[in-house]
């Protein structure tokens, strides 16, 4: 299920990111034959890419796709890896965790401030708030991945291949 959902939070991402992209090329092509771009395209780039990432983010925990440096490791028994992995996976849920707290708690504050974008006049809570889910996941997936490493159920990514929940 988890696999599922964070899967079409992948593809809700890329869509939004495909989106915002075709949005940019109108809004040059507008400005240079018209000089009239789409009103507010900064602000509908910045809010659509940082909802594009959010919601990125769940896939890439899932298929273990974050960033390693491994100088260090190389050299480590696969059971210390794993160790460290699973710590590793612990410690993006204490973050992931943070961000989507802090963001329902900035949601809750701008939506009682009453804040808008400067040139569309969009309610900026729900920016805020729609960042939330995605790194919910992504910490929910974390977790059971770091408990699943520790516990010795998953494998350390010796290979760097795909796929969390083998």
């Amino acid at each position: 299920m988890l696999a599922s959902l964070s899967q079409l939070f992948g593809l809700a991402g890329s869509g939004v990111a495909l989106a915002v992209g075709f949005m940019t090329t109108t809004s040059v092509i507008m400005r240079a034959v018209w000089d009239t771009p789409i009103p507010g395209d900064v602000e509908i780039t910045q809010v659509g890419i940082a909802l594009a990432i959010s919601l990125c983010l769940p896939v890439c925990q899932l298929r273990r796709a974050n960033i390693l440096v491994d100088f260090f490791t190389q050299r480590c028994t696969g059971r210390t890896r794993q160790l460290l992995d699973g710590a590793g996976c612990w410690l993006l849920v204490l973050m992931y965790g943070l961000l989507a707290w802090r963001t329902g708690v900035g949601a809750a504050s701008v939506k009682t401030a009453g804040e808008t974008t400067m040139i569309l006049s969009v309610p900026m809570w729900w920016a805020y708030a729609s960042l939330a889910p995605g790194l919910a996941l992504a910490a929910l997936i974390a977790l059971i991945q770091g408990w699943q490493m520790l516990s010795g159920k998953l494998p350390a990514d010796d290979n760097n291949e795909p796929g969390a929940f083998r």
